[in-house]
């Protein structure tokens, strides 16, 4: 059989998408792993938290429990990001190019409003980083999310950018919605974290 022949059968594929979504994409199940790895982080630091409190015969150890203005205001906020960023998900899956830019820029408004609160968290602890075990295991937890609050708004800041001024190609429609899937786990993280924090410290 000639090269001519095989050419005229073989199958076209030149109109398929070269991206795809959800656990069809190599980013999704990237994001995923990472999001395994960082879970155990915050998992260990949490067991941290408990096993610090259990060798203490008061908690805190000095001081008290963190103001629980701030925290919740933030937790609130956060749990209303999630629906700017589901539609923000839905539009790059649906390849809508000014919606996504709509709901991402409003995600990016959110993110820096998180970053804002969240000095006034660290302010309202209570406690320093370095003023005893229970002060330095709070700033890590809070700290710790705090990385992936900045991380995240550094990728959407990108990503916003791209979506209004270009090169824009149809695989940043896909990071999009890996974006918006990652922030679900930031969100999700943040709720044990923020029952650790605000208020296992009232617990006796």
């Amino acid at each position: 059989m000639t090269a001519a022949r095989v050419r005229g059968t073989a199958l076209d594929v030149s109109s398929l998408p070269t991206y795809g979504f959800s656990h069809r994409s190599i980013v999704w199940w990237a994001t995923l792993g990472m999001i395994a790895v960082e879970a155990t982080v915050f998992a260990l630091a949490i067991a941290t938290y408990f096993y610090l409190r259990s060798h203490a015969t008061t908690w805190p150890l000095a001081g008290k429990p963190p103001d629980l203005l701030w925290g919740t205001i933030n937790t609130l906020v956060m749990l209303g990001s999630l629906l700017p960023n589901h539609l923000a998900k839905k539009a790059a899956e649906k390849d809508n190019v000014s919606r996504a830019r709509l709901w991402m820029a409003v995600c990016l408004a959110m993110g820096l409003l998180f970053l804002v609160i969240r000095i006034f968290e660290f302010r309202s602890l209570n406690t320093g980083w370095d003023t005893d075990a229970y002060g330095s295991i709070v700033w890590t937890l809070l700290g710790l999310h705090t990385v992936h609050l900045v991380t995240d708004f550094y990728d959407s800041a990108v990503l916003t950018l791209l979506l209004f001024i270009g090169p824009l190609e149809g695989r940043h429609m896909q990071d999009v919605s890996e974006n918006a899937f990652y922030w679900y786990f930031v969100v999700a993280s943040w709720l044990p974290i923020y029952l650790v924090i605000y208020w296992a410290a009232r617990l006796h």
